[in-house]
């Protein structure tokens, strides 16, 4: 299912977005779902996947992460520690509302489970489906189009200082077993 680039619709209040908070932080933290997978395939466009094959060169198979390259690398390639976004599904949920909005993050992997640090400290591996991923140190912080779509309240609330610790925003992440990941897998965190 393609998901159009579409402008901002109803914007939540700084207050609606604090009052979401609980219900955030009831994710679970020792097992969840994959809830959405969503593949990049060229600036601006999303597509919602069924299922995706995740590769260690990659990332996830036909997503342009490796193509967009990175700011952030003294050669411009991509960051190889931000392969892969993932979100915790509640807070796109509260910052975005419908479903059919989520993808407009811009994140991979929507998921229910617990990202803050303390739960997923940087090494942390995940299996989903037949894959493993590692939780990566770089910080994964909201751009302008993160404003643009659900607006200042929102990147404020995802980016505060006072919930940094639980990751709003998300976490970035590398392929550290190659396989496949379906809507509805079960995450495990895998002890090291």
């Amino acid at each position: 299912m393609a998901v159009p680039d579409q402008a901002a619709a109803t914007q939540r209040t700084a207050e609606e977005l604090e009052a979401g908070l609980e219900e955030i932080r009831r994710a679970p933290a020792s097992g969840g779902t994959v809830e959405l997978i969503v593949r990049r395939p060229a600036e601006g466009q999303r597509e919602v996947l069924e299922e995706a094959a995740l590769d260690l060169v990659e990332g996830l198979v036909g997503d342009t992460w490796r193509a967009r390259g990175s700011r952030g690398t003294p050669d411009g390639s991509a960051n190889p520690n931000a392969q892969l976004t993932v979100m915790n599904a509640r807070v796109i949920e509260l910052v975005a509302g419908d479903r059919d909005r989520w993808a407009l993050a811009g994140d991979q992997l929507y998921v229910d489970l617990d990202l803050s640090v303390t739960n997923l400290p940087a090494g942390t591996r995940l299996a989903l489906g037949s894959a493993v991923i590692e939780v990566t140190a770089d910080p994964h912080t909201g751009c302008a189009k993160f404003v643009a779509r659900f607006g200042h309240a929102a990147h404020r609330f995802v980016n505060s200082k006072a919930h940094r610790h639980l990751h709003l925003r998300g976490i970035n992440a590398k392929v550290v077993e190659p396989g496949r990941v379906r809507r509805g897998d079960a995450i495990r965190r895998l002890e090291s």
